[in-house]
């Protein structure tokens, strides 16, 4: 009777707890719209293309064509968190990202940590507009400074095009951490800013998100 009460108790445990993490979740795209986004699209190309020409919406898919350069970006900062997401390549895989801590005017490309998304480079970080970030400097590009290359760069971590992968990207603090597929890609720490707005790039080739889920840190 005093393990089966026991058993009882630790269901009843793991049940609260599981149901704590989802009630605290934000599901940032809703699957229906882009309600808590701002489409931004270089004024050059404005009177070519309108905002639901490069992003939209269709059965619970955020879908981008890729063209012109641009993002859809938060409305609201978020700092101290746990970023899930999936993406996918419909057609020939190109570049994409997801931007961290942005601040600033919308440019091409505001200030920011880059988690990168580039067929081939998923899990690299860019610092962008000067932003500053500890990472190992045995990964360094040697071309470009701002450039760090993911963890076992000759590993396949990522999924064949047409499927989906999985982000889980951690922002805790000044550390930035990186995960692709269940596994760890990079990281860095003492990041400048700890908060900011999260944008979602299109730069070049169609590509698909869903399932786009923050969870707060305590």
């Amino acid at each position: 009777m005093s393990r089966m009460l026991s058993l009882c108790l630790l269901t009843v445990t793991v049940n609260v707890v599981l149901a704590t993490e989802e009630k605290a979740s934000i599901h940032l795209f809703n699957g229906k719209n882009l309600a808590g986004w701002q489409v931004y699209i270089p004024d050059k190309d404005k009177t070519k293309v309108k905002p639901e020409d490069v992003w939209s919406v269709e059965d619970g898919v955020l879908k981008c064509v890729g063209k012109p350069n641009g993002y859809v970006i938060t409305e609201k900062e978020y700092g101290d968190y746990v970023l899930e997401l999936e993406w996918r390549w419909t057609g020939k895989p190109g570049n994409s990202g997801v931007l961290l801590h942005t601040t600033g005017p919308d440019m091409i490309w505001p200030k920011s940590a880059e988690a990168q998304l580039a067929s081939g480079s998923a899990g690299d970080i860019w610092l962008i507009g000067g932003f500053k970030l500890d990472v190992d400097k045995s990964r360094q590009d040697p071309r470009q400074a701002r450039h760090y290359f993911r963890l076992h760069r000759d590993k396949a971590i990522e999924k064949k095009p047409g499927e989906w992968n999985q982000y889980k990207i951690t922002c805790k603090g000044d550390t930035i951490r990186l995960e692709i597929n269940g596994e760890l890609v990079n990281e860095g720490k003492g990041s400048e800013l700890t908060r900011g707005k999260i944008a979602l790039q299109s730069e070049g080739a169609p590509i698909e998100f869903r399932n786009i889920k923050l969870t707060p840190l305590k």
